[in-house]
């Protein structure tokens, strides 16, 4: 199984679980609120279906029709910083079961598209250009965190996977980003990141001779990067100043820096 395979198969898995906590909810569910600040689980739900929507517009450019691409950049560099936040809540209106739908139809639709990009293609962004493995990495990272606050929302207890393994390399790969959303100079070293997965298994990124490392539970450090936790309610280990700076700035989404959640 090629890498691509395997995240499109976790990411449809991901998806699945998901669709299965939402999918006998009653209207009243669907607006429950979120820890997400203005975001109910409909609003949650709709992000990531406008987000499935945008990289399958993006699967449709480098296939040679521009159109649906085009017209969200357009609508995008009028309002960069809000844009996906307002069309995802617009689409939140739609009802609940039309909604569902329309997640269904486009997360199904994005797998086989991504799946059928011809090799060596990038997708356009909003920031860099990605790879067809990239931009499943990064709906899986998406659909996972998501997944955290409408479980967290109904009350529903989530148990992790070794898919989280997805999560974390994203994690890692994003630390400069990290510190360049705050306005900081990325370390000039690499650190060491040694994670135990749901499973047992020992997971590392980076040169064993790092002089900073970061180790600790592959779920805290997921939830970290993803800011669904705060650094202090984790018991990831930290040796070096940086690397501790970084577990309080970690974010492995886009865009600018996020509040974070507060301290329980």
């Amino acid at each position: 199984m090629s890498l691509l395979d395997e995240l499109l198969e976790d990411l449809s898995m991901e998806g699945f679980e998901l669709r299965q906590v939402v999918a006998g909810l009653s209207e009243a569910g669907w607006r429950e609120p979120t820890p997400a600040a203005g975001w109910d689980v409909a609003a949650q739900i709709a992000h990531l279906a406008w987000t499935d929507e945008a990289a399958l517009a993006a699967t449709e450019w480098v296939a040679g029709d521009a159109t649906a691409w085009d017209e969200l950049v357009t609508e995008g560099l009028k309002n960069p910083e809000g844009y996906v936040d307002e069309a995802a809540l617009a689409l939140a209106t739609m009802p609940a079961t039309e909604l569902l739908q329309h997640w269904d139809g486009v997360r199904g639709e994005l797998a086989e598209a991504l799946a059928n990009v011809p090799d060596g293609k990038k997708l356009p962004w909003f920031g860099p250009p990605m790879s067809p493995a990239s931009m499943a990495t990064a709906r899986f990272m998406e659909t996972w965190a998501h997944g955290l606050d409408v479980r967290e929302a109904l009350g529903h207890t989530y148990e992790p996977s070794d898919r989280i393994k997805h999560v974390c390399h994203l994690g890692t790969r994003t630390r400069d980003f990290s510190y360049g959303v705050h306005g900081l100079t990325p370390p000039p070293d690499p650190f060491r990141v040694e994670l135990t997965a749901p499973s047992g298994e020992q997971w590392a990124w980076g040169p064993e001779d790092a002089a900073q490392s970061v180790r600790g539970p592959a779920y805290d450090f997921a939830r970290l990067v993803t800011q669904r936790i705060h650094r202090d309610d984790t018991v990831l280990e930290t040796t070096g100043d940086d690397a501790e700076k970084w577990l309080t700035i970690a974010q492995a989404f886009a865009g600018p820096a996020g509040d974070g959640r507060p301290k329980k």
